[in-house]
């Protein structure tokens, strides 16, 4: 047995140990694969953890934050890809890269976290390191996210065709319903992962929806932007290009709207209760306005896709297509090239051109939402 002495000095050495440290929950598994010309990291982490996809220049990098999380992983891990190696720094996954890259996927299940990466433009890369920094997070901080999600712009996509309208059909039997459905597909999940818009689709899969249809969809929804996606069929023509609402600029124009447009039922404003003279005021207005927000995406897609895609000459066009006709949601329609032409048909049967695609028009849209300019339905 102890003495008093003996007893006392061992109470007295218990006190002066430190507290034991909290036992932090922990990554315990990550894995970074090459798929196609990108990059797949998967990580396993504790369900509902939050997490950050952060980019970062000189030199170009990326750091995966997951906080209050330990790393018992591997502490490093080979290069695939555009990404050249990485490693566990201050608590966080740096990657290294050897060229810029593009997020094409970040998406959390459960325990697993799936982060796709694809070469991407070196000046949109610039422009979010330069930024925000955020390529993607999700967590704690997505349920934030959620949280607020009324109060943030409603982007609609419409992809085109769909059903027993199956739209131009390519020389290799492309038909233009399943290849814009994929890009949109690919575009909202861009968009979602940037996290600063809603996004709905006037279709998700293949069926018909008439034309006057998708433009009520958007205006019963008070959009800020309608997008309609295309892959059209022109003798002669090739490359991408944009439509907004007007007279058509050209003979191609002109034909394409009218193959296009199936009914005219655009629908009236809903004004205030005010006297006819003022209702004619407002809704010179709120067309105006509508035209200048058109006119203003067409010009940030006209600038986006031109970095990465060939494009048509004069690539911003008008017609009278019936999907461009809300009074009161901003639109564009965007011809992501045309099956006609053999190159833009094997270009647009690709994943990774889809994909480039959707990330060239998911920093148009961004921009255009930064410059406040996302014009909702006032009236009604």
């Amino acid at each position: 047995m102890l003495g008093r002495r003996a007893l006392a000095s061992l109470v007295l050495g218990l006190a002066a140990l430190p507290a034991p440290r909290e036992v932090l929950a922990a990554v315990t598994g990550a894995t970074l694969q090459g798929v196609g010309p990108g990059a797949r990291l998967t990580i396993t982490l504790p369900a509902g953890a939050s997490w950050r996809l952060i980019a970062a220049r000189r030199p170009n990098r990326l750091l995966l934050e997951v906080p209050g999380q330990a790393w018992r992983a591997a502490t490093s891990l080979r290069g695939a890809g555009p990404v050249r190696g990485a490693r566990v720094e201050r608590g966080r996954l740096r990657l290294d890269l050897s060229a810029p890259v593009a997020l094409q996927r970040a998406e959390a299940s459960g325990t697993r976290l799936v982060i796709e990466l694809v070469p991407g433009s070196a000046a949109a890369f610039a422009r979010l390191a330069g930024g925000s920094g955020t390529m993607a997070q999700g967590g704690a901080q997505a349920a934030g996210r959620t949280a607020r999600a009324e109060s943030l712009p409603l982007v609609v996509l419409d992809p085109g065709h769909g059903g027993r309208d199956p739209g131009a059909i390519g020389r290799a039997g492309t038909q233009e319903k399943r290849i814009v459905l994929a890009a949109a597909l690919q575009l909202k999940r861009v968009l979602e992962a940037g996290g600063r818009c809603r996004v709905a689709m006037t279709r998700g899969n293949d069926r018909f929806v008439p034309l006057g249809d998708r433009v009520e969809f958007a205006r019963r929804r008070q959009a800020a932007l309608f997008v309609s996606i295309h892959a059209d069929s022109a003798p002669g023509a090739r490359g991408a290009s944009v439509y907004t609402l007007g007279e058509s600029s050209d003979s191609l124009a002109g034909a394409l709207a009218r193959r296009e447009n199936l009914a005219d039922r655009a629908g009236g404003l809903r004004l205030p209760a005010v006297p006819p003279e003022v209702q004619a005021i407002l809704m010179s207005l709120v067309r105006a306005e509508t035209r200048t927000g058109s006119a203003l995406m067409a010009r940030h897609v006209v600038s986006e896709l031109g970095e990465d895609v060939p494009m048509l000459n004069n690539a911003h066009r008008q017609a009278g297509f019936m999907v461009l006709k809300a009074p009161d949601v901003p639109s564009v329609l965007v011809e992501m090239g045309f099956l006609s032409d053999p190159q833009d048909e094997a270009a647009l049967r690709r994943a990774d051109h889809r994909a480039k695609l959707a990330r060239a028009m998911g920093r148009a849209i961004h921009a255009w939402l930064a410059q406040g300019r996302a014009t909702a339905a006032v009236f009604g």
